[in-house]
């Protein structure tokens, strides 16, 4: 078997000729373990709480002082939190899953352009360009709506459009022009991180099997954790800056 490292997700169905990936299913798989644990955690909420619930209260105060640390205001915090800690958990899960053994190993042997490749059933999300890209556009998006809602669309479209002199016509068009990269940024940097993680994993496993891996898998979890605190983070940034009128 050829070492084929793709990074394009592979097709592994299609439904109606809407091709089913590897990293839809990871991403699915992501979903579901998050809906698990949330249900486990608050299906029985109790004065004294079982170890699902300390699990989950710790998780929510710590991000919640977190939002607080940045926005120093509740108001605020209540109406980020939601996002920023979704696209955490979200990203967590996704990253972590990844690491997990079968995660790779499992799929099957397929002939492509006269060579034998393996395909892997299952694939981390933050390993597929796309869906990175998809988190990156939520946050961006998410910052213009939240800057609108809190200062105004008029006074907000000013950062982008601004006619006045042409200094700040300029100041406008790199402000537009960076809302761009934000997402280009946001989502090669998870993309790439991820996947090469995965591949280093990949390489390191087909060369040593049993014991040299081990290390690498303690330092894909740590990296896994800081891509999703960082991505969130800068989330929460963006959104504290979209909110505060330009004079304060």
């Amino acid at each position: 078997m050829n070492l084929s490292i793709s990074l394009a997700a592979e097709p592994i169905a299609h439904v109606l000729g809407f091709p089913i990936t590897n990293s839809m299913i990871g991403t699915l798989a992501a979903v579901a373990v998050i809906a698990i644990v949330a249900r486990r955690a608050t299906r029985r909420l109790q004065a004294v709480p079982s170890r699902w619930q300390v699990a989950a209260e710790a998780t929510v105060d710590g991000l919640l002082g977190l939002v607080d640390s940045v926005t120093n205001d509740r108001q605020q915090t209540r109406r980020f939190f939601p996002v920023v800690a979704t696209i955490f958990l979200f990203i967590l899960t996704m990253n972590w899953l990844g690491l997990l053994p079968f995660f790779g190993p499992i799929g099957w042997r397929e002939i492509e352009h006269g060579r034998e490749t393996f395909v892997p059933f299952f694939r981390s999300g933050s390993a597929d360009l796309n869906m990175t890209l998809a988190i990156a556009l939520i946050s961006v998006i998410g910052t213009q709506v939240v800057g609108i809602l809190a200062v105004g669309a008029k006074k907000y479209g000013q950062k982008f459009l601004n006619l006045k002199n042409p200094i700040f016509t300029f100041v406008g068009l790199i402000e537009f022009i960076s809302e761009f990269t934000k997402m280009i940024s946001f989502s090669f940097r998870l993309f790439g991180n991820i996947f090469a993680g995965e591949v280093l994993l990949l390489v390191i496993a087909s060369l040593v099997p049993l014991l040299a891996p081990v290390p690498f898998y303690f330092l894909e979890i740590f990296v896994g954790l800081i891509q999703a605190f960082v991505f969130a983070l800068l989330t929460l940034v963006f959104f504290k800056i979209a909110a505060t009128a330009e004079e304060h």
